[in-house]
């Protein structure tokens, strides 16, 4: 098994398109979508973790290739130097994937890797530079 994450941008006529529908049933493949941005008429934007075999993967991005949608695979992710995080919680006002949150009984960050879209604001308004991008 193997996991991914994509970002899929429909032009504004396909965003009616049963996208995650044919991934699961055709392709079987478990999707979880992190994060979507679609409306009638307008251009969508779709993150998604996909999980399933290799070879599965693979013709579900071919098939979404073929029907004109654009993907594009996440090859980095955000680190945390939590060590040497003070734990101000600036980072959390511009997460807009709430992967970033406060623990209101400890008042301690917390980090949630799988739910980050990568936008790399948090690296940009943390104080201490301890939010940093891994190629």
């Amino acid at each position: 098994m193997k996991k991914i994450k994509v970002s899929l941008f429909y032009p504004a006529g396909d965003v009616s398109k049963p996208i995650t529908y044919h991934l699961v049933k055709d392709f079987d493949l478990v999707i979880n979508i992190l994060h979507a941005d679609i409306s009638l008429n307008k251009m969508g934007k779709l993150v998604l973790d996909i999980e399933g075999e290799e070879e599965n993967i693979e013709k579900g991005l071919k098939f979404i290739d073929e029907i004109g949608i654009k993907y594009k695979m996440f090859t980095k992710s955000i680190i945390w130097q939590e060590d040497d995080c003070v734990h101000c919680g600036a980072c959390t006002a511009v997460c807009p994937s709430n992967a970033l949150k406060m623990d209101k009984t400890e008042w301690n960050l917390t980090f949630e890797q799988e739910k980050c879209l990568v936008c790399e604001l948090c690296v940009k308004s943390c104080p201490l530079n301890v939010m940093c991008v891994s190629l």
